[in-house]
């Protein structure tokens, strides 16, 4: 695979629809954004910053989230997510990762990534 240079970032801007909301998985619960939503986008930027990096047959997987949600966003708010890379420890790649909406910061953290051949991880996982 590609040198990876370490600040490469990239970003992902969604609007909250009730589908992302925690009343979206439960309707007796607040129609706010869910957290794994924002995680989602958080890691889509993620993919986004390393995919030019990538071989043929490549694409990055995530191994490890540490993210704290802040703050809520309803429904018609919109979130930005980005992802810049901040260091690599073996074959990890770890991102600082935020997500903010019009008015505030909702969430940061790191996430971690790993390089893998799409074709070698689906027979690990049992579909080739």
């Amino acid at each position: 695979s590609k040198d990876v240079p370490i600040g490469i970032r990239a970003e992902l801007t969604h609007i909250v629809e009730h589908k992302h909301t925690l009343a979206g998985i439960d309707p007796k619960l607040p129609p706010v954004l869910a957290t794994p939503w924002m995680i989602g986008w958080m890691e889509g930027a993620c993919f986004l910053a390393q995919e030019p990096y990538c071989e043929d047959g490549e694409t990055t997987v995530g191994t490890a989230i540490h993210v704290d949600h802040r703050a809520p966003t309803g429904i018609g708010e919109t979130v930005v997510a980005e992802a810049v890379l901040e260091r690599i420890d073996g074959r990890f790649f770890i991102y600082r990762v935020t997500a903010r909406n019009q008015q505030q910061p909702i969430g940061s953290g790191t996430v971690h990534r790993a390089v893998v051949n799409v074709k070698r991880f689906m027979e690990k996982a049992g579909r080739p």
